[in-house]
């Protein structure tokens, strides 16, 4: 297979690179020269917001294209325009995020989708993707479009801070203000096996959207934080809190607690109750939870111990005087 990845050098883009190359796959990346690409990759630079972005793509054929672009739905517009008689199938990294809030428990690809523009600038997330959706069915059609609605990822490489945050803040230690209930249960997707998963499915031309997640209840919180005091190897004691005392504090789930959103709650089934039964029929396979804690911490420790932050998203976390008050330490 030729594949070709519009950037391929970071988190999903980079976990995508590295499952085709594991395969024997004909790699190559475009991307612009801010991060050094996977060795094996063949590497063209170009960035996709300026006019002459794409020309290094004026020439060449793929069987297969991966597009994680996650704002100006233009953008895929140009691309999917460009490579539309070149390139075989074309894979959008899509989000959850496309369909209207709050979906229900239990929702899957047919759930009411938010408005999107293939030819619209950058506005909010949701319309975004929407739009990026859009702009690849334009040029691609519905037969040779993968839509791949990831929710939360997780794992390796991780730029965005939620996983990385829990394990730095439990391996700093003491006492760790632990969201409640331990057994919560979460939703989400280690980004290689999201990877891989899209790397099968583009093989076996499937078509169409997919919620690409872990079935609800992967894991609960306790056994996601009690995974990463182990893999530090700290003395980190969890406090379980009760939502309601987190609320009174005026603490923002999923941002200043990353992952976590209160039970029995719109954001809660939005976030951690995707029907994944499409996509689980299609082969999905995911693995352990621990093994993501595990494989997490041990490239934070290959690189220093600080992950990388996408300069389009803002740091996550809580400030330790605040977690020291709510524990009554401070």
């Amino acid at each position: 297979m030729k594949l070709l990845i519009l950037g391929g050098t970071e988190f999903v883009g980079r976990a995508v690179a590295e499952s085709a190359l594991a395969r024997g796959w004909d790699v190559t990346v475009l991307h612009r020269g801010r991060h050094a690409p996977r060795a094996g990759v063949h590497a063209l630079h170009g960035d996709r917001t300026t006019p002459d972005g794409l020309a290094a793509l004026a020439d060449g054929a793929w069987d297969l294209v991966v597009d994680t672009w996650s704002a100006a739905p233009r953008i895929v517009r140009d691309s999917a325009r460009l490579l539309a008689e070149r390139a075989g199938r074309y894979v959008y990294v899509s989000s959850g995020s496309v369909y209207v809030w709050a979906p229900p428990a239990g929702f899957d690809e047919s759930a009411p989708l938010n408005d999107g523009a293939a030819d619209a600038e950058q506005t909010e997330y949701a319309q975004d993707k929407r739009g990026g959706e859009l702009a690849v069915l334009e040029s691609f059609g519905a037969e040779r479009s993968l839509l791949v609605r990831a929710g939360l990822i997780i794992g390796p490489y991780e730029n965005v801070g939620r996983l990385p945050w829990w394990l730095g803040r439990i391996a700093r230690g003491g006492p760790v203000l632990a969201p409640g209930p331990r057994e919560l249960p979460l939703q989400f997707i280690d980004v290689r096996d999201l990877a891989e998963w899209t790397l099968d499915a583009a093989a076996a031309e499937l078509s169409g959207p997919y919620n690409v997640l872990a079935p609800p209840g992967h894991t609960t919180t306790g056994q996601l934080l009690d995974a990463c005091v182990q893999v530090t190897g700290s003395d980190a004691e969890l406090r379980w809190t009760a939502p309601e005392v987190i609320a009174e504090a005026g603490i923002e789930p999923w941002t200043q607690l990353p992952i976590w959103v209160p039970p029995r709650t719109d954001m809660h089934d939005a976030l951690h109750g995707a029907d994944v039964s499409k996509a689980l029929a299609a082969g999905l396979r995911c693995r352990p939870a621990t093994e993501t804690v595990r494989d997490t911490w041990e490239w934070l420790r290959s690189i220093g111990g600080t992950a990388p932050q996408r300069p389009d998203r803002p740091p996550l976390g809580l400030a330790p005087e605040v977690e020291q008050k709510v524990l009554g330490l401070g």
